[in-house]
């Protein structure tokens, strides 16, 4: 029992931490706009974008049914995590996941669009937010335990 309840404040560590962290960058983004426009950061540059939509903009200008998705995808996450008997290395994966969801939910119900300003100098992909990346860390985590321990 100790060690499930452990287990449980390891999975809202992580799903608090990635939330923090999103929402002061984003808040920090906003105050410190005109200082960080397009400033170089090695590998990184800030870029500010207002994304209305999901991943890569798919269902721009739909506030209310990204905010409903967005609402759902907490939920049923949270089930999974800290109620399902689901394996302990998926529910760290769904905690990553959860944590991103929760970071963009709060963007898109509050503003009606999610900040995303990390541009990756050398490559040309998406500008992205910290949320993005924690819920690619959980994705990361399913797709390594799927495949490790798929039978």
């Amino acid at each position: 029992m100790k060690i499930f309840l452990n287990n449980k404040i390891y999975y809202l560590f992580i799903i608090s931490i990635f939330c923090t962290l999103d929402q002061l960058s984003k808040i920090y983004i906003n105050l410190n706009f005109d200082k960080l426009l397009n400033k170089d950061l090695l590998i990184f540059k800030i870029e500010f974008i207002r994304n209305y939509g999901a991943a890569f903009n798919i269902f721009a200008g739909n506030i209310l049914f990204l905010s409903t998705i967005s609402i759902i995808s907490t939920i049923i996450l949270s089930y999974f995590i800290f109620i399902s008997e689901t394996k302990f290395i998926n529910k760290y994966g769904l905690s990553f996941i959860l944590a991103g969801s929760i970071g963009n939910g709060i963007d898109r119900i509050l503003n009606g669009y999610v900040i995303d300003f990390i541009k990756i100098k050398y490559i040309d992909f998406p500008v992205f937010n910290i949320a993005d990346i924690a819920i690619n860390i959980g994705v990361l985590i399913l797709t390594i335990s799927y495949l490790k321990f798929k039978s």
